[in-house]
């Protein structure tokens, strides 16, 4: 595999059929929605990515992508830093083409532009936000907040309501 400068865009088909193989990084300063849900995190994005096709001359590309990201823990409000692996599947189609095609369970897929290009910036940056926690927390052991320091309020139990149709039910019986 060569090292290379990744592009943010790229033809998978094309990619495919020559059996490209990328290892590189995208920086994360061209990501601003994932830079939106972290505190701070590391600079790039390793990225390793493999065009081809399968055995049903389907085209795909899969690979991984790590990184760092700092997080506030939602238990002690300090700061979390929480690793971030993604492997992924893709594999193109075109827009109107989703519903229809049968997929191979393992494969997601992925919607190409009118020059059947993928926006891999994108693409990554949505599959990094969405491999976030959804509450981020530290672990018990590590976290500053003990349990014997978190406090539980007893709710008081809640008064029963009349039934409102109740007096319907009294106009009935007196009518009777």
């Amino acid at each position: 595999m060569q090292k290379v400068k990744l592009p943010k865009t790229i033809d998978p088909v094309q990619s495919a059929n020559k059996r490209s193989e990328y290892s590189g990084v995208f920086n994360t300063a061209d990501m601003p929605r994932w830079n939106s849900v972290i505190v701070s995190g590391a600079a790039d994005v390793a990225v390793e990515a493999k065009f081809e096709k399968d055995a049903q001359s389907l085209t795909l590309f899969h690979g991984t992508l790590d990184t760092t990201a700092q997080l506030i823990c939602q238990r002690c409000n300090s700061l979390l830093e929480q690793p971030v692996h993604v492997d992924f599947c893709f594999t193109p189609v075109q827009g109107s083409d989703i519903d229809e095609l049968e997929l191979p369970q393992a494969y997601e897929p992925v919607e190409v532009d009118e020059h059947g290009q993928v926006n891999l910036l994108q693409l990554f940056e949505d599959e990094l936000i969405i491999s976030l926690p959804i509450v981020a927390l530290h672990a018990e052991d590590a976290c500053s907040v003990k349990e014997e320091d978190m406090t539980f309020g007893i709710l008081e139990p809640e008064q029963e309501r009349q039934n409102p149709f109740a007096v319907l039910q009294e106009l009935k019986r007196d009518q009777e």
